[in-house]
């Protein structure tokens, strides 16, 4: 008879050639995110013996827990960064940017200016933004395209994976329990050296990978003087949520928990609020001032929602399977199976991250998957949720390959081989997961 430990591991195993089966799929099924984590979650939840009923209530409890202030969250940010887009605030930021810092410190105004717009603007938006400008900047300064490219990449990639209010990170915060004023905190820090070392000093290892701009795809919307905002109301506007986060965590840290004053940054302070005032703002900076109709402007921000749908039915379907975990029973095996482990919660948090993301490709659903599976174990250790957090989106990230789209978009854009790309984009994305993951473990000594 087998045992209910080994029953576990048996049904796991399944679920996991399952994951791989649905989302990275065979020829006759390959299914998107969402459907394959709700079909994944439900075999689950069988597998496991739930009653049917049970199952159902499982996966709706799932989706509506997460996706509860979540959906707002990333609403909000949409809305922002597509307002920002269509306005040319990227590209003030942008130029202004390469200005000052000239030809031969370009590089650090890319990172810059990526790690400004990956706040605001989801990775894949991020990326199509800024590739024109990358092209620009190659093609006017003589400078070999991967070595503007991989420090934007880095940037982008580092903010998806890091930091709120991106999907993943925002998404596992809740699931940990995690302070999201924190995360971001740890986030920025440990961002800086991970984006050095991936970006710009990576980058100087590709110098020989000389490629040209490809034919046709170097046609960017060039916004004249007139139509930009100002750098300063740019970069504010972007950062609203950054700022009004960042001095809630600050003051939850400083001062005293009866203290009047944790009522107000706590209130301006939560992701929904801090994301919604950046959009009210936006609306005036990036729309009215501009000469923008109120008309013209919330059909930009009608547009912005199509472009997250997918993604927020993803993470719902990643809190269904997190749920289905929860209630079969998977969660207390996980924990009772850590109690007593040598193993850090961060390193095996990071591990399953890294082996979902191979299988699958999606940094997300792994992201997601993740958490479901390794949340209790956060209650057993009493590791740090916001590391957590961290370790899981570096995990995330790791080698991307052939299963996950950003890859055969860093190969197109940037005209490279399938062997150039795993030398240049596979091996910028592993340095993030590493730098991420050594980071959160030198940080958990320290706090």
């Amino acid at each position: 008879m087998i045992g209910r430990g080994s029953y576990f591991v048996i049904n796991d195993l399944i679920t996991f050639d399952f994951a791989v089966d649905f989302e990275a799929g065979s020829a006759f099924f390959k299914l998107n995110g969402f459907l394959s984590l709700i079909l994944v979650a439900l075999a689950v939840g069988l597998m496991e013996g739930m009653p049917i009923a049970d199952v159902m209530k499982s996966v709706k409890a799932g989706v509506g827990g997460t996706l509860g202030s979540l959906a707002l969250v990333l609403a909000f940010g949409a809305m922002l960064g597509k307002l920002m887009a269509d306005c040319g605030g990227a590209q003030r930021i942008a130029t202004t940017l390469i200005a000052w810092f000239g030809v031969k410190r370009i590089q650090w105004a890319v990172v810059i200016t990526g790690f400004v717009v990956g706040f605001a603007l989801f990775y894949e938006v991020g990326f199509v933004l800024m590739i024109p400008l990358v092209f620009t900047i190659a093609a006017s300064a003589r400078i070999p395209l991967l070595y503007i490219g991989v420090p934007m990449a880095a940037a982008l990639s580092v903010t998806h994976g890091f930091l709120p209010p991106h999907p993943g990170p925002t998404a596992i915060a809740g699931i940990y329990g995690a302070d999201m004023g924190k995360t971001l905190l740890y986030g920025i820090i440990l961002a800086i050296p991970t984006v050095i070392i991936s970006g710009p000093l990576f980058a100087m290892t590709l110098k020989k990978m000389d490629k040209p701009i490809p034919a046709g795809l170097y046609n960017p919307k060039v916004f004249t003087e007139a139509e930009m905002p100002g750098f300063g109301v740019s970069v504010f506007t972007a950062l609203i949520p950054v700022i009004l986060m960042a001095v809630q965590a600050i003051a939850k840290m400083t001062l005293p928990s009866g203290s009047a004053i944790l009522g107000y940054t706590g209130f301006f302070g939560d992701p929904v609020i801090a994301t919604m005032l950046s959009v009210l703002v936006a609306i005036y900076t990036f729309g009215l001032q501009r000469g923008k109709e109120m008309k013209e402007v919330m059909a930009t921000i009608t547009e912005s929602i199509s472009a997250i749908a997918m993604i927020i039915l993803i993470i719902g379907g990643g809190g269904a399977f997190k749920q289905v975990l929860v209630d079969s029973g998977v969660d207390k095996y996980i924990a009772a199976m850590m109690h007593g482990s040598g193993i850090s919660p961060l390193v095996l948090a990071w591990g399953v991250a890294s082996a979902l993301r191979l299988a699958l490709g999606s940094a997300t659903v792994a992201a997601m998957t993740t958490a479901g599976i390794v949340a209790p174990i956060i209650a057993t250790t009493g590791v740090s949720p916001e590391l957590m957090v961290i370790a899981t989106g570096a995990g995330s990230v790791i080698f991307s390959h052939v299963n996950d789209p950003g890859f055969w978009i860093f190969k197109e854009y940037f005209n490279l081989s399938i062997p150039e790309t795993f030398k240049s984009w596979s091996i910028l994305e592993t340095l993030i997961a590493v730098c991420g993951l050594a980071g959160t473990l030198i940080l958990s000594n320290m706090i």
